[in-house]
């Protein structure tokens, strides 16, 4: 028999959290809240966590650095930001920061409660995915394993953060293909919006911080004017692609 699914909420607003518990306790998930922010951190902090509903404005540690720190912790949790900040400036850190979807106040509980599930069920497909491609792939000097979820360029292992790696596994599952940062933003996010466009280039830029010998003139994740990006195939060189670090 399978264990339920456990979700944090971190949540100051107490009859925000409520409801948002009842739903969620209704459809079968086991459900902790937290009001504070540092207690939301050690709660987080102790794992075991399937997913996690977190407000931006907490007393304590706000939820931007939870954030930031779960993105450092090995096991990765699926986060979901709410806060009552509704403009694109934290829509788009907060997605930096690696958070999987972002909802702002007020919001529908029925339409988060369908974010919640569609994360979930998400995830289990990638880990399945990952579980079928199980084989490491090896690709222009970088060699990347889906199970352990490491990567490296030319034997050196390079530490990624999970979305880092995720975008990177997807590109390398398809080398030489061109993809948009909608094509990105909704293969490897999981929802598509044109005000979350920069979070790619962001990532992108930090992968090539990372993989490129000269991330000003990239030779494996090319630019390619007017239609996207691509991990470099064997007949791609940086001058026929027409490279950039900034996006098309």
């Amino acid at each position: 028999m399978d264990h339920p699914k456990r979700i944090l909420i971190v949540e100051d607003d107490v009859d925000i959290a409520n409801v948002l518990s009842l739903n969620l306790r209704d459809e079968r998930y086991e459900v902790v809240h937290s009001a504070d922010g540092n207690e939301g951190l050690r709660l987080l902090e102790q794992g075991g966590w399937d997913a996690m509903i977190l407000d931006l404005m907490l007393p304590g540690v706000d939820g931007l650095e939870i954030c930031r720190r779960a993105r450092a912790m090995a096991r990765y949790t699926p986060i979901i930001i709410t806060s009552a900040r509704s403009s694109e400036v934290h829509r788009i850190l907060g997605l930096e920061l690696g958070a999987d979807d972002y909802l702002a106040k007020p919001f529908s509980v029925l339409e988060l409660v369908a974010r919640v599930k569609a994360l979930l069920r998400r995830v289990e497909a990638m880990a399945k995915d990952s579980r079928i491609d199980a084989g490491s792939l090896h690709i222009g000097g970088l060699t990347i394993d889906p199970l352990t979820r490491e990567a490296s360029v030319d034997g050196k292992p390079i530490e990624l953060t999970p979305r880092e790696f995720d975008l990177l596994y997807y590109f390398a599952q398809h080398p030489g293909k061109v993809f948009s940062r909608i094509d990105l933003l909704n293969a490897v996010w999981g929802y598509q919006h044109e005000g979350y466009e920069h979070t790619v280039n962001t990532h992108i830029n930090r992968l090539r911080a990372k993989i490129e010998a000269d991330p000003s003139e990239p030779e494996r994740i090319l630019t390619v004017w007017g239609r996207g990006y691509k991990l470099a195939g064997p007949d791609d060189s940086p001058a026929r692609a027409g490279t950039s670090r900034d996006a098309p």
